[in-house]
């Protein structure tokens, strides 16, 4: 049996490819290359390059390999970038989304892994935010999952397939094995940008707001190794494949940090004390969201290895390290 990853050459959604193959799944990569680098697809693994919204490529792909599973990443994944271009969001989060899940339907595909987010809960009243609370999305990146999300609950309850939504909460690190990382340009991610700056490749950084209802003002995200994300997708895969019930889960550590106390991290692993600068906050930045990681644990068995800051700092960092010895 195919497992058929969607953006498998992009950050993500490659150390899902790398992880596949480790454990000796036949992997299908399906990629654009958009965004997504070739050279981080493992050797083992097939790439085709190609759109997710193609519907014919979808149909021909289907018809050929024996695909038990898709792990759909292909996507748009900035916040501030969906408020200013919001039609490119729901094109190519939610309507390409829409066409995929209709080809694996046609192709009987069982089972269907799908990456979400946490923004579809917008500005949680409780914390840590439960998979039970209600979503309330304020951006259209968040509202593109979310739909997404309803589409596939939709046609598990119309046509039986199974599927399981993982809601990311702020994903960094990189593998620990120096294979993939995040390779984005002109990323907005809090901790490469950090290391970047920490390595010289940019002049500063800037921290987007320092006057929210936190204990320093900054915002609190709950970072989630790379490598721990992935393991939930196993989880989630071999879940599906014994019988389990489709699901939503929350994938983070439970707890958060300040993005101060992330900047002041990087300084102290990279030895670097780097230009910081304060900004205006940016659209759509939620003052602060933390998971609850309770349903994870119990019903897929997930049991995190890499919770640490300075863990997942130095492995980006080391990560950023090996770019510039391969791009010098």
């Amino acid at each position: 049996m195919t497992v058929l990853v969607t953006g498998g050459a992009g950050y993500i959604g490659s150390h899902m490819a790398h992880a596949l193959a480790d454990r000796g799944e036949d992997v299908l990569v399906l990629d654009n290359l958009s965004t997504g680098k070739e050279w981080l697809v493992p050797p083992a693994a097939t790439l085709l390059v190609g759109d997710v919204g193609d519907a014919d490529l979808l149909a021909r792909i289907f018809d050929i390999h024996d695909v038990d599973a898709v792990i759909h990443f292909a996507g748009s994944i900035s916040v501030p970038e969906s408020v200013e271009k919001p039609l490119e969001y729901y094109d190519n989060n939610t309507s390409r989304t829409r066409t995929l899940i209709e080809a694996a339907v046609k192709a009987g595909v069982p089972h269907f892994i799908f990456s979400s987010t946490a923004a579809v809960y917008g500005i949680p009243e409780k914390f840590p935010v439960t998979e039970e609370a209600t979503p309330n999305p304020i951006t259209p990146y968040g509202r593109s999952k979310l739909m997404s999300e309803w589409m596939l609950q939709d046609a598990a309850k119309a046509h039986g397939l199974k599927y399981i939504a993982l809601r990311y909460f702020n994903v960094a690190g990189a593998d620990l094995r120096g294979r993939t990382g995040q390779c984005t340009d002109n990323t907005t991610h809090l901790i490469k940008v950090a290391c970047q700056t920490a390595l010289g490749l940019r002049e500063k950084m800037f921290i987007f707001g320092d006057d929210y209802d936190t204990p320093d003002g900054t915002c609190v995200r709950d970072f989630i190794h790379v490598v721990d994300l992935i393991s939930a997708h196993l989880k989630a895969l071999d879940h599906l494949r014994q019988g389990g019930e489709s699901g939503v889960f929350n994938c983070g550590y439970g707890h958060g940090h300040t993005v101060r106390e992330v900047v002041e991290t990087v300084k102290r692993v990279s030895g670097v004390d780097f230009p910081v600068e304060m900004a205006p906050r940016r659209k759509g930045d939620l003052p602060a969201i933390v998971a609850a990681v309770d349903k994870l644990r119990d019903t897929l068995g997930w049991q995190p290895a890499l919770d640490d800051l300075e863990e997942i700092v130095a492995s980006s960092l080391a990560w950023e390290q090996h770019l510039l010895r391969r791009n010098p």
